[in-house]
């Protein structure tokens, strides 16, 4: 029976759906976190007579025919990269992107890996880094002697430092764009990757054309709603106790059916 078969894949995309919820909800304080979203496909459909066919000699046409659904698939988990609440910190290294972009990240491998987590702090060597100590590209280095830190809006970092009335730009923080967010690789750790999807990066300063600006001492909280994560998880569930019944049902009828042919 196709009931069967129908049923559980609705059962496997509901779990897949329960998954990416779960994932949600366990990120809901995770900086720069972007909740995801399951979306499905239906699949091939068994016709048994096609729409526009002919069912007479006189040339009358059947209007719409029989088709039947084989269920439902996967056809992917988008990132939804609406904006987060800015969190005030008061740290001088912790920058929020308010806007469109991803800091650049120097990987061990070599290759630039992209983030919206801004909590970052500077390392031994007084180079600003991620909290997994990834360099931010283009590099920067806080001398060790600095007393304040400022960072503008569109990305220049100026030091004060000791004995000095005056300020010194060490750098410029430079964020990357893609055309389609959505194609990122994710890899864990708050990182991202490119790919044939995405794109390739376009860098610029913040604040210039299709660029979000910085905002020095804020984290970009998540941008999880805790209140609709829960009806969609109450919605899955539904869904899945509802495909779990069909299947009983189905069962039940092949159980009369072989009844009556006994």
């Amino acid at each position: 029976m196709q009931a069967l078969r129908t049923a559980a894949t609705g059962m496997a995309a509901q779990q897949l759906n329960v998954e990416v919820i779960s994932h949600n909800i366990a990120n809901m304080n995770t900086v720069g976190f972007k909740r995801e979203r399951a979306e499905f496909q239906d699949l091939l459909y068994q016709t048994y007579q096609a729409a526009g066919t002919q069912s007479s000699d006189q040339g009358t046409i059947v209007p719409t025919g029989v088709q039947v659904g084989a269920g439902v698939k996967a056809s992917a988990v988008y990132r939804v990269g609406t904006q987060g609440t800015l969190t005030k910190t008061d740290n001088q290294y912790d920058i929020a992107i308010n806007g469109r972009g991803y800091f650049q990240v120097l990987m061990p491998s070599g290759e630039n890996a992209y983030t919206r987590a801004g909590n970052l702090a500077v390392n031994d060597q007084g180079q600003l880094v991620t909290q997994d100590g990834y360099q931010i590209q283009p590099a920067i280095t806080i001398p060790q002697d600095a007393v304040s830190v400022s960072i503008s809006k569109s990305g220049q970092v100026e030091v004060q430092q000791a004995g000095q009335t005056g300020t010194n730009i060490v750098g410029v923080i430079e964020l990357a764009t893609f055309v389609n967010d959505g194609g990122l690789e994710a890899l864990g750790d708050n990182l991202l990757k490119e790919t044939a999807a995405s794109g390739a990066p376009t860098t610029g300063t913040p604040g210039s054309v299709g660029i979000g600006t910085l905002q020095q001492g804020y984290t970009e909280a998540s941008n999880v709603d805790a209140v609709a994560e829960i009806s969609a998880l109450i919605v899955a569930q539904r869904a899945y106790e509802m495909n779990s019944k069909v299947i009983s049902t189905a069962d039940n009828m092949l159980a009369t059916a072989n009844q009556l042919k006994s």
